[in-house]
């Protein structure tokens, strides 16, 4: 007899697409309930709930990737997108484009380092030296970074994932901390911070933060990939 377990395993193509879309979307409904609270944010919640799911059922990861596989072709979709918002946004770049690349700059240059110092200080090993050092760079970006760099792609991927979660759930509550009210100003942080879950959570606070959460993940990943394998040559892990 056919147990449940396996008939979720046999039937994963058909069931874990719209399971997937049916979390977010409920996860999304509880996060408007509640005022949009960065602590319940829909990508946390729906990748708890997700994991769970696969413990429960004993479906393997690569059958779940598999049956998904359509979400990471429109999230590639999704990210070209951006460029309309900031597009409809584009006047507000005037006049700001040194103080927006200083910010850039400062900001891409200070995840790289801290990540660096932090894991130099807890005595890692190289090759998770280098995983972490491309962490705030969007996913598919840190991944060739580290593979090009000689880290582990895998502990790179979760690294990422686990940066952009800390940036949407905790950046809010420092920028509002720090009093950093200025949509543009946000946006970029989290974007530059915490890559495509923090520009996410930039456009629940409005089209001008997500919009500029949308140019600092861009160019931070451009910036990114020029900037770690220059210090990691200088720190002695090239």
């Amino acid at each position: 007899m056919t147990t449940w377990k396996g008939l979720v395993h046999l039937q994963g193509s058909f069931i874990w697409l719209p399971c997937t879309i049916l979390f977010f979307a409920a996860s999304t409904a509880l996060n408007t309930g509640l005022r949009k609270t960065p602590l319940i944010n829909p990508t946390l919640v729906t990748i708890a709930v997700i994991a769970a799911t696969l413990i429960a059922t004993g479906v393997p990861y690569k059958t779940y990737f598999e049956a998904v596989a359509v979400l990471h072709y429109l999230l590639g979709t999704a990210v070209v997108a951006l460029a309309l918002p900031l597009y409809r946004n584009i006047r507000r770049l005037q006049g700001q484009c040194i103080r927006i690349g200083t910010a850039l700059f400062a900001g891409s240059l200070a995840s790289i380092l801290v990540g660096l110092w932090v894991a130099i200080l807890a005595h890692a090993s190289a090759s998770t030296v280098l995983s972490l050092a491309p962490k705030s760079a969007t996913t598919a970006v840190s991944l060739e970074i580290s593979r090009k760099i000689g880290g582990i792609p895998a502990l790179t991927a979760a690294l990422t994932i686990l940066t952009g979660i800390i940036g949407a759930v905790v950046g809010p509550y420092v920028l509002d901390f720090l009093r950093i009210r200025q949509a543009e100003a946000r946006g970029l942080a989290m974007g530059v911070a915490s890559h495509g879950i923090a520009t996410a959570r930039a456009f629940t606070e409005g089209e001008v933060a997500g919009s500029f959460a949308g140019l600092g993940m861009v160019l931070n990943a451009l910036l990114t990939a020029l900037l770690v394998p220059l210090l990691v040559r200088l720190i002695g892990y090239g």
